[in-house]
């Protein structure tokens, strides 16, 4: 049997030992919420002391017959947060009414948002530009276009910048293809 001086402490009261090593970055995740929970879920990791982001624009509704300016989330069913994501960040997170979930993998693999495209939002909505809505396109996508004379017509989008891009339609028995410039605010994934 081993005796203890005064100054030491038994094995049962041996001081715990403070977890070491790097601290996660502060990131921002996207929170998927149910439908029209967004500002519910929003409103409970703020009051839990996470720092969040939901960009809103002004749209107008047509209710009673009368047109109203309403705030809408600019991407439906989506919100941000900023936070060095632990496991008992996660948990605390996750236990928000109205949330889905956070996108990634599992807790320790959540997807980052690049802080240059929260940066770009946070712009806009400061700015307070008019905003609307428009698909997510990339090039060598095929896109149908929806309105104007080229109206019905799909091809292949293969260049993209604000507001105009170059849709290519083809006519595969002969092989040839022609390349038209239109509006990208006329087209749509097909």
């Amino acid at each position: 049997m081993r005796g203890t001086r005064k100054d030491e402490r038994p094995d049962d009261e041996a001081p715990a030992q403070a977890i070491t090593g790097p601290l996660p970055p502060q990131c921002w995740y996207a929170l998927y919420t149910r439908s029209h929970c967004e500002q519910l879920v929003y409103s409970q990791v703020l009051v839990k002391g996470f720092q969040a982001f939901l960009p809103k624009i002004e749209v107008w509704s047509r209710r009673a017959g009368r047109q109203h300016l309403v705030s809408m989330p600019m991407f439906p069913n989506y919100l941000f947060l900023r936070h060095a994501m632990d496991k008992e960040s996660y948990i605390e997170v996750r236990q928000a009414r109205g949330l889905v979930r956070i996108l990634g993998q599992r807790w320790d693999r959540l997807s980052a948002v690049p802080d240059t495209d929260l940066e770009a939002i946070q712009k806009v909505v400061q700015a307070r530009l008019p905003v609307l809505p428009h698909p997510y396109l990339t090039e060598g996508q095929r896109v149908r276009i929806m309105s104007g004379p080229l109206a019905g017509a799909e091809g292949i989008l293969m260049y993209h910048r604000p507001g105009k891009g170059i849709v290519v339609l083809s006519v595969d028995l002969l092989q040839r293809s022609i390349a038209v410039e239109i509006d990208c605010s006329e087209v749509v994934a097909a």
